[in-house]
C-alpha cells in the first residue's frame, strides 16, 4: 500500500509539473527587443536578460542586434507590421520620424521620474514623451598642448568667438589651423546656431555665417571644412594638423591607439559654447511601437534595462554618459586620474547645462540639409549672406507647409 501511495504521489507530481509547464508556456509573453549594434557588449546585456527572466518567469526575451546602417530600413519596415518588436532601440532624429508618423507608443512621462528630466524634454515630440533614454554623448574639447602652448596663447578659448579670435595666431605661430569645423555635417551646424539662440528665424544667424565665412575665407579654417566629417578631422588631429577637436571622449582611445605621440601631447577641456552658454549633447534611446503586442512589459523590461544599476555598469565599460539622475552624481564622474576619466566627468558635467535644447522638428534632416547647403553657399561666397539667409527662410517655411 505505501508502494502504491508513493507512486501515486510520483505520478500527480508529474501531471501537476506539466500542466504548469504547459500554462507557462501558453501565457508565456515573448518581448522582441532590437538593439543597435551592441554586439560587443553581449555578454552584458545576456546576463540582464538572464535576471529579469528570473524576477518574471512568465517573460522571455528575444533579442536581435541590429547593425547600425542598416537599422532605420528594418525599423520603418517593422512598424508597419502587425508583428512589430516590443522595444527598439534608435536616435532620437528617426524617433521623431516615426512618432510624427503616428507609429510610436505615448510613454506616461511620470514613469520617466529617475531620468534627467532636460534629456527627457530633448526626447519630446510636440509636448508628448515617445522615447525612453538609455545613454549619451557630450563632446568634450581635445587638444594638442605643445601646439597650444608654442602658439603663445594664454587662455583656452570657452566660446567660437574667442577660437576665431586665436585662429590667426595659432596659425602664424604653429603652422596648423585652429580646429577644423565639420559644418555640412548632419546637425553640426544646426547645433551650433541653437547655441547662438537661433531657433526660427534664421536671419539671427547672420554673425555666426559672417565669421565663419571670414575664417574660411581667410584660410583659418581649412577648405575641408565643408566636406569633412567628424572621424577626417580627427585624422586631421592626429596627424597634428589642427589645435582643437571637438568629440566624445571615446575618441581619445582612437588616439591613444593610432597616434600616440599626439596622444601624449594632448589634455581636454569643456566643449566650446555660444553665448547662450549650454552644451550640445546625443542620446540614444528606446521606443514601443503603438502595433506591439507588450507594450506594458516592454516598458518595464525597458525601465528594468536603463536603471541605475545597468546604466552605471555601461558606463564602466564604455566612455557613454548615464541618463540616470543617481548615476550622473556617482563618485565615478568625479575622477580625473587619468585624461579618460578627466573627460568622462566633464562630459557627464555637462549634462547639467543643456537648456535650451535643440528641438526635434518635422522633417529635421531636410532642414539640417537646408541649413548645410546655406552654410557652404556663404563660405563659397555664392551670394550675399543677406540673400542666403532669406532663402533659407522661404526653403524652410515651404517645408513646414
Amino acid at each position: 500500500m505505501k508502494k502504491i501511495i508513493a507512486l501515486l504521489i510520483i505520478v500527480f507530481s508529474i501531471l501537476s509539473f506539466t500542466a504548469c509547464t504547459t500554462r507557462k508556456e501558453t501565457n508565456a509573453v515573448d518581448i522582441k527587443f532590437w538593439t543597435l549594434q551592441m554586439g560587443d557588449y553581449a555578454a552584458y546585456i545576456y546576463q540582464i536578460i538572464r535576471d529579469y527572466e528570473k524576477l518574471h518567469p512568465n517573460i522571455q526575451i528575444t533579442w536581435i542586434d541590429v547593425p547600425f546602417s542598416e537599422g532605420e530600413k528594418r525599423t520603418l519596415a517593422a512598424v508597419m507590421t502587425d508583428s512589430p518588436p516590443d522595444l527598439i532601440n534608435l536616435n532620437p532624429d528617426f524617433s521623431a520620424l516615426l512618432a510624427q508618423k503616428g507609429t510610436l507608443q505615448e510613454i506616461d512621462e511620470s514613469a520617466l521620474g529617475e531620468f534627467n528630466p532636460d534629456i527627457i524634454n530633448a526626447l519630446k515630440y510636440n509636448d508628448k514623451v515617445y522615447s525612453i533614454p538609455w545613454y549619451a554623448t557630450s563632446a568634450i574639447t581635445i587638444y594638442n598642448k605643445e601646439l597650444f602652448e608654442e602658439s603663445g596663447v594664454i587662455r583656452l578659448p570657452r566660446t567660437y568667438k574667442e577660437l576665431g579670435a586665436i585662429s590667426g595666431k595659432i596659425k602664424e605661430k604653429t603652422g596648423a589651423y585652429v580646429y577644423l569645423p565639420t559644418i555640412t555635417e548632419n546637425d553640426t551646424m544646426v547645433k551650433i546656431l541653437n547655441k547662438y539662440g537661433v531657433e526660427d528665424d534664421y536671419m539671427a544667424a547672420a554673425p555666426v555665417f559672417e565669421m565663419y565665412k571670414e575664417l574660411y575665407q581667410k584660410d583659418l579654417i581649412p577648405k575641408e571644412s565643408i566636406t569633412f566629417t567628424l572621424r577626417e578631422a580627427l585624422e586631421q588631429y592626429m596627424a597634428g594638423k589642427i589645435v582643437f577637436f571637438q568629440g566624445g571622449a571615446n575618441f581619445l582611445t582612437m588616439i591613444k591607439e593610432n597616434a600616440p605621440s599626439i596622444y601624449e601631447k594632448s589634455d581636454v577641456t569643456e566643449q566650446i559654447k555660444g553665448p547662450v552658454g549650454q552644451n550640445d549633447f546625443s542620446v540614444m534611446n528606446f521606443v514601443i511601437p503603438k502595433r506591439a503586442k507588450y507594450k506594458k512589459e516592454a516598458l518595464d523590461f525597458c525601465l528594468y534595462l536603463t536603471n541605475a544599476e545597468h546604466q552605471l555598469e555601461l558606463a564602466k565599460m564604455t566612455n557613454v554618459i548615464a541618463t540616470n539622475n543617481e548615476v550622473l552624481e556617482d563618485s565615478f564622474y568625479n575622477d580625473y586620474s587619468t585624461l579618460e576619466a578627466k573627460a568622462r566627468s566633464i562630459s557627464a558635467k555637462q549634462i547639467a547645462k543643456i537648456t535650451p535644447q535643440l528641438k526635434q522638428r518635422r522633417n529635421q534632416k531636410e532642414v539640417n540639409t537646408l541649413v548645410n547647403t546655406a552654410v557652404q553657399s556663404a563660405l563659397l561666397n555664392k551670394d550675399s549672406i543677406d540673400n542666403i539667409l532669406k532663402n533659407l527662410n522661404s526653403s524652410l517655411e515651404n517645408l513646414a507647409e
